[in-house]
């Protein structure tokens, strides 16, 4: 079976992103790891990776700074946080640093781990703009640019007002 996509899991700790990797296998996924948030930014340059789950505690990086980073270079890719110690305050950082789509503690269940990559993909499809679509391709013959959107360091969708 073909992968529908492809995720990113991030871990210092060999023997969590062993078991990661192996519950995500049951899924049509391609899964990808990295050892250390640097390792993960390698991976992110050579793949296509649609989600990202990152622990928060690595040395080097942690996992908001980490995230932070891939949502202002690859905005369209999800991001979960995956932690042992959990605490108000590094969720809070997570959530406005990285912009995360989940929170998650560890130790969590293959069904929550399953239902969180599930809920990231569903939500991609949701923002990602239509690929291949007929209509869109005979509008952009029509008017060349009208299916372009700009946007911001951020990844904000810029509105130019030309009234």
């Amino acid at each position: 079976m073909q992968p529908i996509a492809t995720i990113l899991v991030v871990d210092d700790q060999p023997m969590v992103l062993g078991s990661l990797k192996k519950l995500l296998s049951q899924a049509p996924y391609s899964i990808l790891t990295a050892a250390s948030a640097h390792e993960a930014l390698d991976q992110l340059e050579r793949h296509k990776v649609e989600v990202v789950i990152s622990d928060e505690r690595m040395p080097g990086m942690p996992g908001s700074e980490f995230l932070s980073i891939v949502r202002q270079r690859w905005p369209e890719t999800v991001r979960i946080i995956l932690t042992g110690y959990a605490s108000v305050e590094s969720a809070i950082k997570a959530i406005n640093q990285g912009e995360i789509f989940r929170f998650l503690t560890k130790p969590c269940t293959s069904h929550e781990l399953h239902a969180a990559v599930r809920a990231a993909l569903t939500h991609r499809a949701k923002l990602k703009p239509l690929e291949n679509n007929p209509l869109l391709d005979s509008l952009e013959k029509q008017a060349p640019g009208i299916t372009q959107v700009k946007r911001d360091a951020d990844g904000v969708v810029i509105i130019d007002d030309e009234s």
